[in-house]
C-alpha cells in the first residue's frame, strides 16, 4: 500500500533537503508527500531585506513541492519566533488528522537552531495531540513512524538506527528540485548544502548496501534496519 509522509521542518527549505529524497521516493511509488515549514526561514540571507526573503522562500518551496509531486504548507510564523506553546502543535495536528500520514519526519531534537529543536518538539506534541479523543467528536489519527531526519545542524547526539534506500529516479528529481533554493546552492553563506546530503546519501548507501539512502532515527524504542516505502 503506498505510503502518506509528513515532514515537519523549523524552516522553509529544511525538510526539502533532509526529507526530500524520501518523499520524491514516496511519491514515484505512489504515495503522497507534504511538507509543512513551521516558519518562513527569512531572516537567512545577508542581502534580501526579511519580508523579500519570504516571498522568495515561499515561490521557491512551491516549486520544489511541483518538481517532487508533494504538497506544501506553511505555517504563519516568522524566523526565529517559533512560539514554544501549544498553538503551532494544534495546527500541525490538525494537518495530521487531515492527510493521515504513516510516516513523521521531523528534525533530531537537539539543534544548534531554536527553531528546528521546537520544530521537533512541536511535531511530536502533534503526533500525540492528532491521537488522542476529544469531546468534540474532532478526528483522531495514529501515525505508524515517527523519524527525525538526518541534518549537520542537528547532529548532537543524533545516532541514525534506520534507512530509506533513494533510487536513482528520486535522486535525480529531488536534485532538480532543490537547486531551485538559492540557500541550498550557496547563495546565502556558502555552504555547500547539495553536495552535502548528496555525499550523505552515498555514504549512508555505503553502510546500507544500497547505490543511496538517507538515514533516520526512530522517535520509540523499536529498532527497525529499513523502511521500504
Amino acid at each position: 500500500m503506498p505510503h502518506t509522509v509528513l515532514a515537519i521542518g523549523g524552516h522553509i527549505g529544511d525538510m526539502e533537503l533532509t526529507a526530500g529524497p524520501l518523499l520524491a521516493e514516496t511519491i514515484l511509488k505512489g504515495g503522497r508527500g507534504i511538507i509543512v515549514a513551521a516558519t518562513y526561514g527569512e531572516r537567512g540571507h545577508p542581502r534580501l531585506t526579511p519580508s523579500e526573503y519570504r516571498e522568495q522562500k515561499l515561490a521557491e518551496a512551491r516549486r520544489f513541492a511541483g518538481v517532487i509531486g508533494s504538497e506544501f504548507r506553511a505555517l504563519d510564523y516568522s524566523d526565529g519566533f517559533l512560539p514554544d506553546d501549544d498553538a503551532p502543535a494544534e495546527q500541525v495536528a490538525a494537518i495530521i488528522r487531515d492527510v493521515k500520514p504513516d510516516i513523521v519526519v521531523a528534525h533530531w531534537k537537539r539543534s544548534i537552531h531554536r527553531d528546528h529543536s521546537r520544530a521537533a518538539e512541536l511535531a511530536e506534541r502533534a503526533v500525540f495531540l492528532a491521537a488522542v479523543p476529544f469531546d468534540d467528536g474532532r478526528a483522531r489519527h495514529g501515525v505508524t513512524h515517527f523519524l527525525h531526519a538526518d541534518n549537520w545542524e542537528d547532529a548532537d547526539g543524533f545516532d541514525p538506527d534506520c534507512f530509506v534506500e533513494i533510487s536513482a529516479d528520486a535522486y535525480g528529481r529531488w536534485r532538480e528540485a532543490i537547486e531551485g533554493h538559492a540557500f541550498a546552492r550557496g547563495e546565502t553563506y556558502g555552504f555547500r548544502y547539495i553536495d552535502y546530503y548528496s555525499a550523505r546519501m552515498t555514504s549512508t548507501g555505503c553502510l546500507a548496501g544500497v547505490p543511496r539512502a538517507c538515514a533516520f532515527a526512530r522517535g520509540g524504542d523499536r529498532v527497525l534496519s529499513r523502511i521500504d516505502v
